[in-house]
């Protein structure tokens, strides 16, 4: 079965970056990990709190969920797309980013 959300891999998330594509990101981890380190620009919203937070995410446009290794934003994903929302999850997480941190 295919997933009802698209992903997209660490590389093409930088790349795209890299092109000054205009990029909405949510982290998804929590408070701490976020500020240990994450994508510029990503917007941080921890996956407990997205159910409250749905007016902090654009419905229209196209979202790049994160997380620490991608079971958070899959899980987020999840739940994003079955309301509508166009999301991308980020497959690897953090763990697999190789780009600039914030």
């Amino acid at each position: 079965m295919s997933s009802p959300y698209p992903e997209m891999y660490p590389f093409e998330v930088n790349e795209r970056l890299q092109r000054k594509d205009q990029l909405a990101i949510v982290d998804v981890r929590e408070p701490d990990e976020f500020a240990a380190g994450h994508i510029p620009g990503a917007k941080n919203i921890p996956l407990g709190t997205i159910p409250g937070a749905l007016n902090l995410i654009d419905p229209q446009q196209e979202t790049i969920v994160v997380c620490q290794a991608g079971g958070r934003s899959t899980r987020a994903c999840e739940y994003l797309s079955s309301l509508g929302y166009h999301v991308l999850n980020m497959v690897g997480g953090m763990s697999a980013w190789s780009g600039e941190i914030d």
